[in-house]
């Protein structure tokens, strides 16, 4: 009877569930599932760090809205994914990652590596989970997809001991009635009173506004969230991961009015999103004390958890509650807001012209200059990942996204470090698209080296790195630990491969970049090094207190 080894039932089985790209670091007991899952067809993507192995499946998933995979050694190796895990279970974000462990048979004995892998990540992820009998290894595998991906999506941890790997079975004798079983994406309305409170809400309001999150993206109801702004007549407003979902031109986005927007809505209807700090907890100041609170969300522990009262909680899905709500909106509806849109227009058209070139430009390359440069530059549907301290702000705010799911950046764990390994990720996964990484040179310096696997992998992306000299702004010159120096990461680049520029003066930005993204064309990674001004601070909302 012919045998079969767990690490072939590992890699027969991720196939099995469509798994076209992994992003791993080799050894340990891991070393032959990697090279089976070669032979069966998967492409292996190998990194510098395994904690950029775990970004670049979150950003290959956020592009795919699908799950991303990410695997690695024992001990320290399965332990250097948390990171990324933990940032991906902030995002929602179904990333399914595997590790190899020390031998199960000899816990306890301090063995190489040992370490509790599955305990040490449970927290860090939606579902953890241990492989005990290789019979059971295509369940657990579909398990794992299963739960990364249902309801609201998270990351899963799946652990392989070394002797589960290398142990051998009869084929004959492993369940593999589970492997490739279709994920199953449930897809619940909301109860009818709801949808009729929710209704007879808008009917009520003057000033409604709809603020729109990643749940749009994970059940793909872009279509039906633009339907019904545009049947409604609502004005949107995403949160910085969830832009795109209807491109940032609409005529029912004000992005220049959202301070104004948030303080005078009579209606909030919140779809898909946590009410975290990003949207200021939907509470006062930041928003209208007197309006009505509409949630929908598919998790209703999610509506138990708002610091602000929801006066019409929908649990259901993001697609299923819009086609709900497309059938029951009356279209006249949009005719009613018509001066709510006016004023918020008539703001917006004032805000821009005031604004003109809203950069100095005495000193070093303002960080508004530059990110003019880069929204001048970037193609339509072009990838953007963003990730540092001033310029994430500063991009954030005026460089605008178009497609669903393409804006990437730290999300609301606020990690830094993620801009590279994320545009790696998302050139995996759209290798057509182009994809541009705007990054500050002090979280570029964490995952740096993941150049190297853009260049191995031949993943053509462009990086632009905001070189201020160190970590944020420092205008007084009194932070401790801010000053990096301004390094050469265009020279570091060229001797991994890359095509370099440095630049010093605005007027250079735009041929500088567009010689990049030529090398680029040509199948290059090309990383350009803008030197800005320090004391250029992004003035954004306060993130956190830290007062009791």
């Amino acid at each position: 009877m012919a045998e079969i080894t767990g690490y072939q039932i590992l890699a027969r089985c991720l196939k099995a569930e469509g798994v076209k790209d992994i992003f791993f670091l080799m050894g340990g007991p891991m070393l032959d599932a990697e090279t089976s899952c070669i032979k069966e067809g998967i492409r292996m993507i190998d990194t510098r760090h395994e904690q950029g192995a775990a970004y670049m499946a979150q950003a290959y998933s956020r592009v795919t809205q699908g799950p991303g995979v990410c695997m690695a050694a024992s001990g320290p190796g399965a332990l250097n994914l948390s990171t990324g895990l933990a940032n991906a279970l902030i995002d929602c974000c179904p990333v399914v990652a595997i590790g190899g462990s020390s031998p199960i048979g000899q816990f306890g004995r301090q063995v190489f590596q040992e370490i509790d892998q599955v305990t040490a990540l449970r927290g860090w992820v939606k579902h953890a989970d241990r492989v005990h009998n290789l019979k059971r290894v295509p369940q657990q595998v579909n398990f794992a997809f299963q739960t990364a991906t249902g309801g609201k999506p998270g990351p899963v941890y799946l652990d392989f001991p070394g002797d589960m790997l290398y142990a051998k079975i009869a084929e004959a004798e492993v369940d593999w009635s589970y492997a490739g079983r279709p994920l199953l994406h449930a897809r619940p309305y909301a109860e009818p009173k709801a949808i009729a409170a929710l209704v007879d809400a808008i009917g009520k309001a003057t000033r409604p506004i709809l603020c729109s999150g990643s749940g749009v993206l994970w059940s793909k109801a872009w279509e039906e969230m633009k339907a019904f702004v545009e049947k409604a007549g609502i004005p949107f407003y995403t949160t910085p991961q969830g832009r795109g979902v209807i491109p940032d031109d609409h005529p029912y986005s004000y992005l220049s009015m959202r301070s104004s927007a948030f303080r005078e809505a009579d209606l909030i209807i919140i779809l898909g999103t946590r009410t975290n700090y990003v949207i200021g907890h939907a509470a006062p100041p930041r928003f209208n004390s007197e309006a009505t609170i509409a949630r929908i969300d598919i998790d209703p522990v999610e509506l138990g958890c708002s610091a602000r009262p929801v006066h019409i909680p929908l649990v259901g899905d993001c697609k299923s509650v819009l086609q709900q709500l497309l059938e029951a909106v009356d279209g006249k509806a949009s005719e009613r807001f018509l001066p709510w849109r006016k004023k918020l227009a008539e703001g917006e058209l004032a805000k821009r012209t005031r604004a003109g070139s809203n950069y100095p430009t005495d000193g070093d390359i303002h960080p508004l200059r530059l990110c003019e440069e880069v929204k001048n530059f970037i193609k339509r549907e072009a990838i953007l990942c963003v990730d540092g301290q001033e310029i994430l702000n500063y991009g954030r705010q005026t460089i605008p996204t178009y497609a669903p799911g393409h804006r990437l950046n730290s999300g609301p764990f606020g990690t830094m470090g993620v801009g590279l390994p994320f545009a790696v990720g998302a050139k995996a996964a759209k290798p057509q698209t182009q994809v541009v990484c705007l990054h500050g040179d002090g979280s570029f310096g964490q995952n740096a080296m993941e150049l190297d696997t853009a260049v191995r992998h031949k993943l053509p992306l462009l990086c632009i790195v905001s070189l201020n000299g160190g970590w944020t702004a420092d205008p007084e010159r009194d932070k401790p630990g801010r000053n990096l120096g301004y390094t050469r990461y265009d020279k570091m680049a060229e001797g991994l491969g890359c095509y370099g520029e440095y630049v010093e003066n605005p007027e250079e930005i735009r041929p500088a970049l567009e010689r990049a993204q030529k090398k680029v064309e040509e199948g290059r990674v090309a990383l350009v090094n803008v030197k800005t001004d320090y004391r250029a601070r992004a003035q954004t909302v306060r993130f956190s207190s830290y007062e009791t």
